[in-house]
């Protein structure tokens, strides 16, 4: 059977959803993994730096790649598929291959079309299809085609169809940079070597590689491993009237929905809860979040204390009904090894963790309860990075890098919401600058930390450490200075002056 690769470009960017007009590019390492027409328009391409980005495009808009949004906005359209033909190959997020069914559609033309159909139905505009004999190939006709249009390779006309691409398609970097430097710039000069040569020279990857330039396709298309049903729970009938009988009566559900995860070599790190009422109707649902993974006992007190909050809400009578049932819904897994404990522990211990579920139960909203970790950045503002707790996001800079005009330690204690207005004068009384070559007009003398505190004299100061932002965007642009200034009572504090204005921006303790 033939293979059909289907190809939805610049997914990291449809993923993000982001609108199509607007110049859009996500990041991965500080480069542009992709970018949308908009931005390529404006000369920006795959690989940029960041700044090289900007510089093409000033209005560029970035947006950090995440991962796990893309694989899951890639399921929906991996089920849209495998209800039209089963035996769907997923290759990464984005492209997908399956074998041609030969007649159910009427050809393979019919059949591109009727799924690129499917796929622009969920909201993704531009699909693509390519078929050949094997995946390499139908991969690159994929490329080859028009928006909601298929190219399609004759049937053993695969190796002619790839002599022309150049060794850069090879996902082996090395090894393509090597074939150039040999003076082969094609796959059609690469399919004219010796097989036997190739792989004394290149190993068992070059002859892999050797074989698909010359149109053998040797990768199978293996249907994806459907996720198992992973949802636990109990139904009452007839239904429960008390909270804490149906927590006693859920322990078994927990216990073998946790099981179940183990089974599969997974934990649980976010779960949603629902509880329908009498009327069989979700009466609540909520999520949750732990730090570490959920057992049985932590699931229970979760379901505890969200039927309590219901009951206070609602005066009690939410469950007037009855509790008809209970579910458990995995939100967000991950290995069981990741959540090994160590020599050392493994996170949080129990009672914080209790303590802080029990805090986002009385408040109503798992988002009321905020991890804190350091990044980096200059201000110390910057440094700080907020999640929900419980949710592994990765900082989005981190601080091991270097970041010039950065205060040194040790870190102030009290970083103010919003900075507030100050004075400093000189000796004189003079306005304090600092020059684009970041020289002060004078040593400064006295200063006010705000409105309402007096004026005081300088016991030791030090700095500056100017910072110069986003000064390729006039309209964004912004120069700062920060200062440590102590004060004749004692007390340090972090002033910063952004263009003429001095703001107090964190207190030392």
């Amino acid at each position: 059977m033939r293979t059909l690769v289907l190809w939805c470009p610049d997914w990291p960017v449809v993923a993000a959803e982001q609108p199509s007009t607007v110049p859009v590019a996500v990041l991965a390492g500080g480069e542009v993994l992709a970018c949308s027409p908009a931005a390529r328009s404006e000369g920006v391409r795959r690989g940029m730096r960041r700044r090289d980005a900007q510089a093409r495009c000033p209005e560029l808009r970035l947006v950090d790649r995440a991962p796990q949004i893309e694989q899951r906005r890639f399921e929906e359209v991996l089920d849209a598929v495998e209800q039209l033909t089963p035996g769907v190959a997923p290759i990464r997020p984005g492209l997908c291959a399956l074998r041609v069914p030969p007649r159910y559609y009427g050809g393979e033309r019919e059949t591109a079309a009727v799924l690129a159909e499917r796929v622009v139905g969920l909201g993704v505009w531009d699909v693509r299809c390519g078929v050949a004999d094997g995946v390499f190939a139908a991969e690159h006709a994929a490329r080859r085609a028009l928006t909601q249009d298929v190219c399609i390779v004759p049937p053993g006309g695969s190796a002619d169809f790839v002599a022309d691409l150049g060794v850069e398609v090879i996902e082996d970097v090395a090894l393509a940079d090597l074939l150039r430097r040999l003076g082969v710039r094609t796959l059609g000069a690469f399919a004219r070597l010796e097989a036997g040569e190739v792989r004394t020279r290149f190993g068992d990857t070059g002859a892999l590689l050797h074989r698909l330039a010359r149109g053998e396709d040797p990768q199978p298309v293996t249907r994806r491993a459907m996720p198992p049903d992973l949802l636990g729970g109990v139904s009452f009938e007839p239904p429960l009237e008390s909270a804490e009988a149906a927590v006693f009566s859920a322990r078994r559900a927990a216990e073998d929905f946790v099981a179940d995860l183990a089974h599969h070599g997974l934990v649980a790190t976010g779960v949603r809860i629902e509880v329908d009422s009498g009327e069989k109707i979700t009466a609540q649902a909520r999520t949750w979040r732990h730090p570490s993974w959920f057992d049985a006992a932590a699931l229970l007190d979760r379901l505890r204390w969200q039927l309590a909050g219901a009951g206070r809400q609602q005066d009690a009578a939410v469950w007037r009904e009855g509790i008809a049932a209970i579910r458990f819904v995995p939100e967000e897994t991950s290995a069981v090894g990741d959540h090994a404990e160590t020599l050392f522990g493994a996170g949080p211990d129990a009672a914080t963790e209790r303590g802080v579920a029990r805090v986002q139960a009385l408040a109503g909203d798992p988002a009321a309860v905020r991890s804190l970790r350091a990044q980096g950045g200059r201000g110390p503002g910057d440094q700080v990075h907020t999640a929900l707790w419980g949710e592994r996001v990765p900082v989005a800079r981190p601080a091991e890098r270097p970041w010039p005009g950065q205060i040194p330690a040790p870190a102030p204690a009290t970083v103010f919401a919003a900075p507030r207005a100050a004075v400093v004068a000189g000796a004189e009384g003079q306005r304090i600058v600092v020059t684009p070559r970041g020289a002060v007009s004078a040593a400064p003398a006295r200063f006010r930390v705000s409105a309402n505190e007096p004026w005081q004299q300088v016991a030791a100061w030090a700095g500056p450490w100017p910072v110069d932002e986003r000064w390729w965007d006039e309209h964004t642009a912004r120069r700062i200075a920060r200062f440590q200034v102590v004060g004749v009572d004692g007390r340090a504090w972090l002033l910063m002056l952004d263009g003429d204005t001095w703001f107090t921006e964190a207190r030392y303790d």
